[in-house]
Protein backbone atom coordinates (compact mmCIF):
# COMPACT_ATOMS: atom_id res chain seq x y z
CA UNK A 1 0.00 0.00 0.00
CA UNK A 2 1.75 3.51 -0.88
CA UNK A 3 1.50 6.58 0.97
CA UNK A 4 -1.47 7.59 -1.48
CA UNK A 5 -3.80 5.19 -1.01
CA UNK A 6 -3.34 4.28 2.60
CA UNK A 7 -5.91 6.19 4.91
CA UNK A 8 -3.91 8.36 7.27
CA UNK A 9 -5.66 9.54 10.86
CA UNK A 10 -4.25 12.18 12.44
CA UNK A 11 -5.17 11.63 16.38
CA UNK A 12 -4.68 14.94 18.32
CA UNK A 13 -3.66 13.83 21.98
CA UNK A 14 -2.74 10.68 20.45
CA UNK A 15 -0.43 9.84 23.41
CA UNK A 16 -2.55 8.56 25.99
CA UNK A 17 -6.06 7.20 27.12
CA UNK A 18 -9.09 7.24 24.47
CA UNK A 19 -6.38 9.04 22.12
CA UNK A 20 -4.02 6.15 22.31
CA UNK A 21 -6.80 3.38 21.97
CA UNK A 22 -7.90 5.03 18.84
CA UNK A 23 -4.71 5.43 17.51
CA UNK A 24 -4.06 2.31 17.96
CA UNK A 25 -7.27 0.43 16.54
CA UNK A 26 -6.87 2.44 13.80
CA UNK A 27 -3.24 1.12 12.93
CA UNK A 28 -4.44 -2.14 13.39
CA UNK A 29 -7.09 -1.79 10.91
CA UNK A 30 -4.01 -0.67 8.25
CA UNK A 31 -4.55 3.09 8.75
CA UNK A 32 -1.22 5.50 9.14
CA UNK A 33 -1.49 7.13 12.23
CA UNK A 34 -0.21 11.16 12.91
CA UNK A 35 0.15 11.54 16.09
CA UNK A 36 -0.08 14.61 17.97
CA UNK A 37 0.96 14.97 21.57
CA UNK A 38 3.63 16.94 23.79
CA UNK A 39 5.09 13.95 25.74
CA UNK A 40 7.39 12.72 23.60
CA UNK A 41 8.09 9.23 26.01
CA UNK A 42 4.32 8.28 25.47
CA UNK A 43 4.08 8.74 22.01
CA UNK A 44 7.27 6.41 21.30
CA UNK A 45 5.80 4.24 23.29
CA UNK A 46 2.57 4.22 21.16
CA UNK A 47 4.79 4.24 18.09
CA UNK A 48 6.53 1.16 19.63
CA UNK A 49 2.82 -0.79 20.76
CA UNK A 50 1.66 0.68 16.80
CA UNK A 51 4.91 -1.37 15.33
CA UNK A 52 4.98 -4.26 17.62
CA UNK A 53 1.34 -4.87 15.73
CA UNK A 54 2.44 -4.39 12.37
CA UNK A 55 1.07 -1.12 11.82
CA UNK A 56 2.57 2.26 11.14
CA UNK A 57 2.76 5.78 12.83
CA UNK A 58 4.46 9.38 12.57
CA UNK A 59 5.06 11.03 15.88
CA UNK A 60 4.81 14.64 15.71
CA UNK A 61 5.80 15.95 19.83
CA UNK A 62 3.93 19.26 19.20
CA UNK A 63 2.01 21.54 21.39
CA UNK A 64 -1.80 22.00 19.82
CA UNK A 65 -1.74 25.82 21.27
CA UNK A 66 1.52 27.04 19.31
CA UNK A 67 -0.33 28.13 16.13
CA UNK A 68 3.16 27.65 14.21
CA UNK A 69 3.78 24.64 14.83
CA UNK A 70 0.26 23.65 13.96
CA UNK A 71 0.85 25.02 10.35
CA UNK A 72 4.23 23.66 9.91
CA UNK A 73 2.04 20.23 10.64
CA UNK A 74 -0.33 20.82 8.33
CA UNK A 75 1.73 22.05 5.92
CA UNK A 76 3.65 18.70 6.01
CA UNK A 77 0.78 16.81 5.66
CA UNK A 78 -0.66 18.33 2.74
CA UNK A 79 3.09 17.83 1.20
CA UNK A 80 3.17 14.02 1.87
CA UNK A 81 0.13 12.46 1.56
CA UNK A 82 -2.07 15.70 0.11
CA UNK A 83 -5.07 15.10 2.73
CA UNK A 84 -6.27 13.32 5.95
CA UNK A 85 -9.12 10.55 6.15
CA UNK A 86 -9.52 11.07 9.73
CA UNK A 87 -9.25 13.96 12.42
CA UNK A 88 -9.83 12.48 15.75
CA UNK A 89 -9.38 15.39 18.21
CA UNK A 90 -8.97 14.35 21.67
CA UNK A 91 -6.15 17.00 23.11
CA UNK A 92 -7.88 18.60 26.43
CA UNK A 93 -6.82 20.29 29.37
CA UNK A 94 -8.47 18.78 32.64
CA UNK A 95 -8.64 21.89 35.05
CA UNK A 96 -8.83 20.70 38.90
CA UNK A 97 -12.32 20.83 39.96
CA UNK A 98 -12.96 23.61 42.17
CA UNK A 99 -16.04 26.29 43.36
CA UNK A 100 -16.81 28.75 40.47
CA UNK A 101 -16.05 31.73 42.49
CA UNK A 102 -12.03 29.93 43.09
CA UNK A 103 -11.27 29.34 39.38
CA UNK A 104 -7.26 29.92 39.39
CA UNK A 105 -6.45 32.55 36.29
CA UNK A 106 -3.99 30.07 35.18
CA UNK A 107 -5.56 27.55 34.77
CA UNK A 108 -9.34 29.20 33.18
CA UNK A 109 -6.27 30.64 30.63
CA UNK A 110 -5.05 27.33 29.87
CA UNK A 111 -8.22 25.64 29.54
CA UNK A 112 -9.74 27.76 27.20
CA UNK A 113 -6.61 27.92 25.29
CA UNK A 114 -6.11 24.17 25.02
CA UNK A 115 -9.50 23.54 25.01
CA UNK A 116 -11.36 26.43 22.47
CA UNK A 117 -8.95 28.49 20.89
CA UNK A 118 -6.57 25.62 19.81
CA UNK A 119 -9.90 23.94 18.67
CA UNK A 120 -10.74 26.82 16.83
CA UNK A 121 -7.09 27.13 15.02
CA UNK A 122 -7.35 23.59 14.24
CA UNK A 123 -10.58 22.96 12.31
CA UNK A 124 -9.57 26.35 10.03
CA UNK A 125 -6.45 24.60 9.14
CA UNK A 126 -7.45 20.66 8.97
CA UNK A 127 -10.68 21.53 6.86
CA UNK A 128 -8.90 21.76 3.35
CA UNK A 129 -6.90 18.32 4.67
CA UNK A 130 -10.19 16.89 5.13
CA UNK A 131 -11.90 17.72 2.04
CA UNK A 132 -9.16 17.24 -0.31
CA UNK A 133 -9.70 13.21 0.86
CA UNK A 134 -13.38 13.77 1.86
CA UNK A 135 -12.52 13.19 5.17
CA UNK A 136 -13.97 13.20 8.75
CA UNK A 137 -13.16 15.38 11.89
CA UNK A 138 -14.57 13.45 15.52
CA UNK A 139 -14.86 15.48 18.36
CA UNK A 140 -15.83 13.77 21.91
CA UNK A 141 -18.38 15.28 24.10
CA UNK A 142 -18.33 15.26 27.94
CA UNK A 143 -21.08 17.40 28.97
CA UNK A 144 -20.65 18.67 32.43
CA UNK A 145 -21.17 22.42 31.57
CA UNK A 146 -23.14 24.27 34.80
CA UNK A 147 -22.38 20.83 37.33
CA UNK A 148 -20.55 22.22 40.48
CA UNK A 149 -17.44 22.28 40.27
CA UNK A 150 -17.05 22.23 36.84
CA UNK A 151 -16.44 25.25 36.01
CA UNK A 152 -13.11 25.42 33.88
CA UNK A 153 -13.68 22.14 32.78
CA UNK A 154 -17.62 22.26 31.90
CA UNK A 155 -17.52 25.73 30.28
CA UNK A 156 -14.40 25.45 27.59
CA UNK A 157 -15.10 21.65 26.87
CA UNK A 158 -19.32 22.94 25.92
CA UNK A 159 -17.61 26.24 23.80
CA UNK A 160 -15.27 23.29 22.29
CA UNK A 161 -18.05 20.80 21.50
CA UNK A 162 -20.45 24.33 20.47
CA UNK A 163 -17.51 24.95 17.61
CA UNK A 164 -17.77 21.63 16.14
CA UNK A 165 -21.82 21.71 16.16
CA UNK A 166 -21.53 24.80 14.36
CA UNK A 167 -18.97 23.46 12.09
CA UNK A 168 -20.88 19.83 11.41
CA UNK A 169 -23.82 22.41 10.32
CA UNK A 170 -21.83 24.27 7.87
CA UNK A 171 -20.47 21.25 6.54
CA UNK A 172 -23.77 19.02 6.10
CA UNK A 173 -23.93 19.75 2.31
CA UNK A 174 -20.39 20.71 1.19
CA UNK A 175 -18.45 18.59 3.59
CA UNK A 176 -16.46 17.52 5.76
CA UNK A 177 -18.57 15.29 7.79
CA UNK A 178 -18.19 16.12 11.05
CA UNK A 179 -18.85 13.36 13.85
CA UNK A 180 -19.59 14.22 17.69
CA UNK A 181 -19.42 10.60 20.15
CA UNK A 182 -19.91 10.77 23.49
CA UNK A 183 -17.68 7.96 25.16
CA UNK A 184 -18.56 6.12 27.88
CA UNK A 185 -16.15 6.89 31.76
CA UNK A 186 -12.92 5.20 30.97
CA UNK A 187 -10.26 4.78 33.71
CA UNK A 188 -8.37 7.80 32.12
CA UNK A 189 -5.89 10.15 33.86
CA UNK A 190 -8.60 13.22 32.72
CA UNK A 191 -11.09 11.12 34.82
CA UNK A 192 -8.82 9.88 37.87
CA UNK A 193 -8.72 14.27 38.35
CA UNK A 194 -12.17 14.15 38.86
CA UNK A 195 -13.07 11.25 40.73
CA UNK A 196 -10.25 9.76 42.76
CA UNK A 197 -11.15 6.98 44.69
CA UNK A 198 -13.15 5.64 41.86
CA UNK A 199 -13.48 1.87 41.24
CA UNK A 200 -11.86 1.98 37.95
CA UNK A 201 -12.58 -1.50 37.60
CA UNK A 202 -16.30 -1.34 36.74
CA UNK A 203 -15.27 1.62 34.00
CA UNK A 204 -14.67 0.70 30.35
CA UNK A 205 -11.54 0.12 29.22
CA UNK A 206 -10.62 2.33 26.49
CA UNK A 207 -9.95 0.08 23.88
CA UNK A 208 -13.30 -1.24 24.05
CA UNK A 209 -14.36 2.05 23.61
CA UNK A 210 -12.33 2.93 21.03
CA UNK A 211 -13.46 0.33 19.36
CA UNK A 212 -17.31 1.09 19.69
CA UNK A 213 -16.64 4.90 18.42
CA UNK A 214 -14.81 3.45 14.87
CA UNK A 215 -17.86 1.17 14.54
CA UNK A 216 -19.69 4.44 13.82
CA UNK A 217 -17.10 6.73 11.96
Amino acid sequence: MTENTQKIALVTGASRGLGAALAEALAAEGWHILAVARTVGALEELDDRIRAAGGSATLAPMDVTVAEAMVQLVSSVQERWGGLDLWAHTAIHAAPLAPTSHIDAKDWAKSVEVNVNATRGLIGLVEPLLIARKGRALFFDDPHAGEKFYGSYGATKAAQIALARSWQAETTSTGPRILIAQPAPMPTATRARFHPGEDRARLTPTRDEAARILAGV
